[in-house]
């Protein structure tokens, strides 16, 4: 994606061959800011206190960490212990696991003196194709995205609902739910997206409002609550959001809040997709109720919130009483049943293991 003109990744190798570049995504929308990471334990930090965030962007800066981990020692015993260091980090998030256990899979069975060089070639391969899968979704997805411009009166948008970033900056590039947004943006359907602010690191009004505004597609910040309301009024077409697991049987773990958008587009009728890069899938796990870890983060991300005074100043404010403690579970899980379908890169499949297994037949 573009900033200004000049195109973008989230990460990239360093100048010195060694570090990764990465957007530090705490400060946006008001300050971009890029920083050089070039150790295991910054790798982790980075990851765990949400410089970079979104389940591939996670996997991928994950994979740099353990190519970073090669430079002072590329033993055995201390890539299982980066492994461990980063594999902590974020829990829900399948693809951390995926591109941990993908690294190893190729470093362990080198000579010792060959694995960084692999290391940071895999790390490369594993971003590079983040991209590909992504664009894949965004193509699969226009399909959809066409399918109901053909119903509109001439000019009328395709209005689509977000929730949380499952955009540009949780990928390498494209973004999931927002790949079928952007490819339909440049083959000129009109679309309009309800930005959801999604409470409460506000993905949504900080990420996804900021890239929308960035590539130019028209679009409307609202208050989590307010999703409801607009499928009742038919105001939304469609939901796309993106999802940081998925079970072999379609049950899908997102960000806090999705499910009740599922639950409202359900009730109303409204189309609900999900934009599905297969390392996001965890085929060993078939329930996600009882089988997916849910991540419960500090409270002070419900009781602080970031913004920029009329001064200009980026600083944090307190919007609860100091005596009152917050719970913050960070994500939910929609069932499959709610599910219209999932978005991947080899096509819409059915949310069930039967829908699965028939893009993904290698995996029965």
């Amino acid at each position: 994606m573009n900033v200004g003109d000049r195109h973008f990744r989230t990460i990239w190798l360093a100048d010195d061959g060694r570090s990764v570049d990465l957007i530090d995504q705490r400060w946006l929308p008001h300050d971009f800011r890029i920083v050089s990471v070039g150790s295991i334990d910054g790798i982790a930090t980075a990851i765990r206190d949400m410089w970079v965030r979104g389940a591939p962007l996670i996997g991928v800066t994950a994979a740099y960490g353990m190519a970073i981990q090669t430079v002072t020692d590329a033993s055995d015993v201390a890539l299982r212990a980066a492994w461990e260091t980063l594999h902590e980090t974020r829990p829900t998030a399948i693809n951390l696991r995926w591109a941990l256990n993908a690294m190893m899979e190729t470093l362990l069975p080198l000579p010792v003196d060959q694995r960084r060089a692999a290391a940071y070639q895999r790390a490369a391969e594993i971003a590079d194709e983040d991209v590909k899968l992504n664009r894949n979704i965004g193509k699969h997805g226009l399909e959809i995205i066409k399918r109901i411009a053909a119903t509109k009166k001439l000019g009328e948008p395709v209005n689509i609902l977000t929730h949380c970033n499952a955009g540009w900056l949780a990928t390498v590039d494209y973004g999931t739910a927002t790949a079928p947004i952007y490819l339909a943006a440049q083959a000129g359907i009109a679309v309009h997206v309800y930005v959801d602010e999604t409470r409460p690191r506000n993905q949504g009004a900080q990420l996804t409002a900021w890239e929308m505004a960035g590539h130019g597609v028209p679009h409307t910040l609202i208050v989590d609550n307010a999703g409801g309301h607009l499928m009742q009024r038919g105001a939304i077409d469609m939901v796309i959001v993106g999802t940081d697991r998925t079970t072999a049987n379609g049950d899908v773990c997102n960000k806090i809040g999705t499910y009740l958008k599922a639950l409202a587009a359900h009730d109303n009728g409204v189309p609900f997709y999900v934009g599905l890069p297969s390392p996001t899938i965890d085929w060993t796990v078939h329930d996600g109720l009882t089988e997916i870890p849910i991540e419960e983060r500090s409270g002070d991300e419900v009781s602080l919130v970031w913004g920029k005074t009329a001064s200009g100043e980026i600083t944090q404010v307190r919007i609860s009483p100091d005596s009152s403690p917050a719970a913050n579970p960070a994500f939910d899980v929609t069932p499959a049943r709610l599910v219209t379908g999932l978005i991947t890169e080899r096509g819409v499949a059915e949310a069930s293991a039967a829908g699965l297994l028939a893009l993904f037949p290698e995996r029965g």
